[in-house]
């Protein structure tokens, strides 16, 4: 069993900082690409960045140069700096995680609960 928990959302103003983590925990082998995505009321679930295991990072283009995503792989962790937060940046914050438990198993899509970040006044 793998789980993922996020941390660190929470209410800030327009122009301010967060810094989400996540961390996956359980029978872990292996893990591949780690991300973030997010999902606004009323809208779909949208990519908001990505990271290899070797660093290879991408980013979505409404967060390119505020947004930065970080791993540690000794530690199972992905990380989300978020500068310069907007109201439109609202949303639930999901961590994503390519896991294998096993050896020469294919890698399981998996997912956290997600933490609410709120931009507002």
């Amino acid at each position: 069993q793998v789980q993922l928990v996020e941390s660190g959302g929470g209410l800030v103003q327009p122009g301010e900082f967060l810094r989400l983590s996540c961390a996956a925990s359980g029978s872990i082998f292996s893990i591949k690409e780690m991300g973030w995505y997010r999902q606004a009321p009323g809208k779909d679930r949208e990519l908001v960045a990505t990271i290899t295991r070797d660093g290879t990072t991408n980013h979505a283009d409404s967060v390119k140069g505020r947004f930065t995503i970080s791993r540690e792989n000794a530690k199972n962790m992905v990380y989300l700096e978020m500068n310069s937060l907007r109201p439109e940046d609202t949303a639930l914050y999901y961590c994503n995680a390519q896991v294998r438990t096993l050896p020469n198993q294919k890698y399981l899509s998996l997912w956290g609960q997600g933490t609410l970040v709120t931009v507002e006044l």
